[in-house]
């Protein structure tokens, strides 16, 4: 099941289930009819969520160059020859077919939607993210999840703590769409890092509740996760202990994080 259409501002949103649990997401500006794809995991799930809101594609915005995020690339482009496609520099040659590179602390518009690139090396090295904070919107690829984060496959620990750490500054309201629908396992786990948070068990409580009707659980505010998602607390004297690294830096703390969610 979809999610119904969300609106903030000139901004509306669709969120969508692609290939076998990746996140869809249609950004729309109202003033213009812009419309963006954030990545492309797969051209017919795009399309069908085209289709069902009545929009056009004017851009795809891509987070980084995993198959999973970029595949629907050339199906979408043959559908729509003028869509344009935004990509990170340091992945241009990996991704393809790239009309937009982007670095760290570039805007992009959609329409008249305005989003800041913000770099989150760790997943891989070229990683970015699109913060539209006129919206509340931040479109976190596989960085950050839903009560998780993502694997590192390039760079280190440090990297990815100091990703994470930047944008859990971002406001306590903002929405934050990622890349998969991973959330009732990010639960699973992160109750057996901090099983007594009480905001943790009554949220992993919901998650399962929507996933057993078969609704998804994006987008998530920033104030849970702050509260919730252990992966955004290595500096928490909690989750140290719990790893047992009382005392230690946050880097560390999320490295030793990250390493037991590799094998949970």
């Amino acid at each position: 099941m979809n999610s119904p259409i969300s609106h903030e501002g000139n901004a509306e949103t669709y969120v969508f289930l692609a290939l076998t649990d990746n996140i869809g997401v249609l950004l729309h500006d109202r003033t213009t009819g812009a419309t963006a794809s954030i990545d492309a995991p797969d051209a017919d799930a795009v399309l069908a969520a085209l289709e069902h809101t009545g929009w056009t594609l004017t851009d795809i915005l891509i987070t980084h160059k995993h198959a999973d995020h970029i595949d629907g690339i050339p199906g979408l482009r043959q559908r729509f020859p003028s869509v344009r496609v935004t990509a990170p520099l340091s992945e241009r040659d990996a991704i393809g077919d790239v009309d937009v590179t982007v670095i760290d602390g570039d805007m992009v518009m959609v329409g008249s939607l305005r989003a800041k690139v913000i770099a989150t090396p760790g997943h891989t090295l070229g990683h970015v993210v699109y913060w539209f904070e006129k919206e509340k919107a931040l479109f976190a690829g596989d960085t950050l999840f839903a009560l998780g984060c993502g694997r590192i496959f390039e760079g280190n620990a440090a990297d990815m703590w100091a990703a994470l750490d930047g944008l859990r500054h971002l406001p306590d309201d903002t929405r934050i769409y990622c890349g998969h629908e991973y959330t009732l396992a990010n639960a699973k786990f992160s109750l057996t890092i901090d099983p007594n948070n009480k905001a943790l068990q009554e949220r992993a409580r919901s998650i399962e509740a929507l996933r057993k009707e078969g609704r998804l659980t994006i987008p998530s505010l920033m104030s849970d996760e702050k509260a919730t998602n252990p992966f955004l607390r290595g500096d928490d004297p909690t989750i140290a202990s719990a790893v047992g690294l009382t005392g230690h830096m946050a880097a560390e703390v999320f490295a030793e994080l990250r390493e037991r969610k590799n094998h949970f």
